[in-house]
């Protein structure tokens, strides 16, 4: 709360975490299991449980949490429907090698929600459901080459981890930026067929089309980018997009492992209007367990239904991850999905009641995005666009604010993305704002300020 004080960090308030991090540095590589968790600051925390819309660390710390595990805590940490359904399960096996009338149930709920959703798949997790997309779209096609867009990201295997978040010099030209991989290692022979655009430019890809159209697969975007920012597409994009890919054959798929069911109940497709031929669904359809799902147009679907397309996976459709998936969105859909007026509505003021004390302060904060996902920014008069103009907002201020949020008690992903759930209350926002004024007293002057590239953390782990 605002007491008035200024903010102290006290590293003891961390000690343990630390202990625990050292500890696992000399067993886990970098003390971590993902390396998107690398690099927090002070130091990688460590929680010991989560309840609600909290977090309760091993420091003996509460947080109130919104980071929801990168996104897929919707419905709050520990939710009883998901939990006693879960429980329930157990009894009878986690994994039969086989068919369950749990997977049917599953099916059909998402059939039912989901535009594009003519068949759907199962899997663990959204890289690898980004994976047999990309392949339905080369086998339907007879085509090789894959479009992604600059700053989307769609999982960290080689074919299609490039340009996600290069530095600015890496960039090329504005019009068709460079394939750049984001890590050592990757086989560049692998993303030799994906070409990368800018996003949000309808006429970046009408130019690569004229040019190279019939040798085009699939065109692969976040219909919303929230990995970079939370930005919405501008008016009418999206429909050309779908327009453009019908003419040409072109399979347009929706990454919608973050969109899907947080945006709205029949995901950002729905939201927005736009039907793609495939997506992928994944963090908030079990409310934090481990599932994936890819759904689409029965003519492409029926490539993997009639052997012609490979896909398989040993904990595909697990008990325990179906019966999660079944009691989160069946909760969603409720009272014709009153949680999502909720989670809007709150996450509405909270955006609303950030901007206010930003504009009261000074303190050059811009909120952009929706009420279940928004993102913060520093240093930019207007939200940005798409990747470059993101680059272009100071971060380094930002990174200030998150680390002064987390002092305060507030835990927001490393990038400046806030999620919110169903277990959100109006209590929580008014702590929230009240930490956020705090926090944002605590930056330092703006003749202190220094801009970089910030770390990019946890929240596009998949």
């Amino acid at each position: 709360m605002d007491d008035g004080t200024p903010i102290q960090r006290d590293n003891d308030r961390y000690h343990r975490s630390r202990e625990y991090f050292n500890d696992c540095s000399r067993h886990l590589a970098g003390g971590v299991s993902s390396n998107f968790r690398m690099g927090a600051k002070p130091v990688p925390l460590f929680f010991e449980r989560g309840h609600g819309s909290h977090l309760y660390s091993v420091d003996g710390v509460s947080y109130l949490d919104y980071a929801l595990g990168m996104g897929p805590v919707i419905l709050g940490h520990a939710p009883g429907g998901v939990i006693e359904a879960v429980q329930d399960s157990l009894l009878k096996g986690q994994l039969y090698a086989g068919q369950h009338e749990a997977e049917l149930r599953l099916a059909r709920l998402v059939t039912s929600l989901v535009a594009c959703a003519e068949r759907v798949r199962f899997g663990c997790s959204g890289s690898e459901a980004v994976q047999i997309a990309l392949r339905l779209a080369r086998a339907h096609t007879s085509r090789s080459k894959i479009v992604k867009f600059e700053g989307h990201y769609h999982g960290w295997f080689d074919n299609i981890c490039v340009s996600v978040h290069p530095e600015p010099e890496r960039f090329g030209d504005v019009h068709r930026p460079c394939t750049t991989p984001e890590s050592e290692g990757q086989d560049p022979s692998a993303y030799a067929g994906t070409l990368v655009l800018p996003w949000n430019d309808i006429a970046a890809i009408e130019q690569t089309l004229s040019i190279c159209g019939g040798e085009i697969a699939g065109i692969i975007m976040e219909p919303i980018l929230c990995n970079t920012g939370v930005i919405t597409p501008k008016p009418g994009y999206l429909e050309r997009v779908r327009e453009l890919c019908t003419e040409q054959g072109i399979v347009l798929i929706f990454d919608e492992v973050i969109t899907g069911f947080r945006v709205a109940l029949n995901g950002a497709q729905g939201l927005l209007g736009v039907t793609p031929d495939l997506a992928i669904f994944a963090k908030a359809m079990a409310g934090g367990f481990p599932i994936s799902c890819l759904a689409g147009r029965a003519a492409l679907m029926d490539l993997i239904g009639k052997g012609l397309v490979m896909h398989g996976g040993t904990y595909n459709s697990n008990v325990v991850s179906v019966v999660a998936a079944i009691a989160t969105l069946e909760q969603l859909k409720n009272e014709d999905g009153a949680a999502y007026d909720q989670m809007n509505r709150l996450g509405r003021n909270l955006m609303d009641g950030l901007q206010r004390i930003a504009d009261e302060l000074d303190a050059g904060l811009v909120v952009q995005g929706l009420g279940s996902v928004f993102h913060t920014y520093f240093g930019s008069e207007q939200p940005p666009v798409d990747y470059r103009t993101y680059c272009a907002t100071d971060r380094t201020r930002l990174s200030q604010f998150v680390d002064a949020l987390l002092d305060c008690g507030v835990r927001i992903t490393t990038r400046g993305t806030w999620f919110l759930s169903t277990a959100h209350t109006k209590a929580d926002v008014e702590e929230t704002l009240a930490a956020a004024r705090k926090a944002m007293l605590a930056l330092p002057k703006s003749d202190d300020r220094h801009t970089g590239r910030p770390t990019i953390a946890g929240e596009i782990s998949r």
